[in-house]
């Protein structure tokens, strides 16, 4: 596990004012990554860090003889449009483009006047997915979520036995993964009602949201060469947040006996910005499983992923209803919950997905399946929040949903506190339904 270092020094503050405010998602201790470009211009996108409310350029600040040795290295690579070929050079070139980016934005640095140079206002910005994401993997991680679901598919037999054996996923599509801003029309797909014989085609009617957290891996594997639990981290960049919309209509009549396909693959939301490992740090907690519950096998157990192996992130989902925008109101918070309730960690996702000699490609990304908390109200969907659709979720503003409607915007919103630490923020993804084509 990353182990804290300079960077992480609670009373590092920046020459950037807005880092140092209150409630600043991205103070210096956080330094997260982006692909972006200038809102109406003709600039070519690349990478850039956040500091405040302010981007470091990193194509210009590649070019300024600010950096040296390794951190130059990244920096040249993270300038590029997507973030592929910096993610693949793994931990230490990525820690090394931190720490001189941390020196460079310390209050008192020789470097401020040029490296305020390569700074752009994030409200000018526009993003794109972070990286490209060749292959998209989605697990299971949470067993308060699968147990409630299981409850409503299969109320006889909610959690299946192998569940809390390994860490149950499925290939997803990384075609209709979008960033953060992603609008989409809502699905089609087969129907079949519990009276009925047949299925018949039509837009999903039960429309829904997953509260998730996004794994981009780095380094890579050679194929045919698993992963170990102790060195998987060195595989992973980061985390961001991820919404995995479903269409739980159309997943109830097609997901056995191959599991989720045409109510999973019609769009995927990821925020735009990139909490490495090593921001994260601070945040670590410990793994535990009960007694009671069969323990991981060996390759799946570690005393590092015991001690350290969870991340205690705080994750809300907010809603924001076409009437409540017409009538200027915010967006409501319907639910709350933490990373650190996940059965599985980010070490055992990454072990076992690799333990058949599967090799990961920088870009990948991992979805950690809904985090629902043992709470009702730390429910990460809207099945769970309505119990099926029966118990009506009331808003504030006098609405109330079951699923999701047309003109609906659901954003997610996450942030890691500690006290001794500086606390930081993952920004929000947000994502919004659109009607349905017309009948096809």
């Amino acid at each position: 596990m990353i182990k804290l270092n300079e960077t992480h020094d609670p009373a590092l503050v920046s020459w950037v004012p807005s880092a140092n405010q209150a409630n600043c998602e991205f103070p210096i201790q956080n330094l997260p990554f982006a692909s972006f470009t200038v809102t109406g211009s003709d600039e070519l996108y690349r990478g850039g860090v956040a500091i405040g409310n302010q981007i470091v350029d990193l194509n210009a600040l590649s070019r300024t003889g600010l950096l040296d040795g390794a951190a130059q290295a990244a920096c040249e690579a993270a300038s590029q449009s997507t973030l592929n070929d910096f993610m693949r050079m793994g931990r230490e070139a990525s820690a090394a483009l931190r720490l001189q980016l941390s020196r460079l934005l310390r209050k008192g640095t020789y470097a401020e006047p040029v490296v305020a140079e390569c700074l752009v206002p994030q409200e000018t910005a526009q993003y794109q997915t972070p990286c490209q994401i060749g292959d998209y993997t989605d697990f299971y991680t949470s067993v308060f979520h699968a147990t409630n679901v299981g409850k409503q598919f299969r109320p006889d037999n909610p959690l299946l036995p192998n569940y809390k054996w390994i860490p149950i996923g499925y290939h997803g599509r990384s075609s209709s993964i979008d960033v953060s801003g992603q609008t989409f029309h809502r699905p089609y797909g087969q129907l079949k009602a519990p009276d009925s014989d047949t299925p018949c085609l039509g837009p999903s009617q039960r429309l829904d949201l997953e509260l998730e957290m996004g794994i981009f891996i780095g380094a890579e594997n050679t194929f045919g060469k698993a992963i170990s639990i102790d060195s998987a981290e060195q595989h992973v960049f980061g985390l961001c947040l991820f919404n995995d919309w479903s269409a739980r209509d159309i997943q109830a009549w097609e997901y056995q006996p191959l599991g989720p396909f045409l109510a999973k693959n019609f769009a995927s939301t990821v925020s735009p910005w990139v909490i490495t490992m090593e921001a994260l740090a601070p945040f670590r907690t410990s793994f535990e499983r009960s007694q009671d519950d069969p323990q991981p096998l060996p390759y799946l157990s570690s005393e590092s992923n015991n001690q350290h192996g969870g991340v205690d992130i705080n994750i809300d989902v907010l809603i924001l209803t076409e009437k409540m925008r017409q009538e200027g109101l915010p967006p409501q918070r319907i639910s709350s919950s933490n990373f650190k309730h996940s059965y599985w960690t980010v070490a055992q996702m990454v072990a076992h997905h690799t333990v058949n000699g599967c090799n990961l490609r920088a870009g990948d990304l991992f979805g950690s399946g809904t985090q629902s908390g043992p709470n009702p109200e730390e429910a990460g969907s809207l099945l769970e929040l309505t119990a099926g659709g029966k118990q009506p979720l009331k808003l504030d503003n006098g609405e109330s949903r079951t699923f999701l409607e047309d003109g609906d915007t659901i954003i997610l919103r996450g942030n890691c506190q500690r006290e001794g630490a500086v606390s930081i923020g993952f920004g929000e993804v947000s994502g919004t339904v659109l009607p349905a084509h017309p009948a096809q």
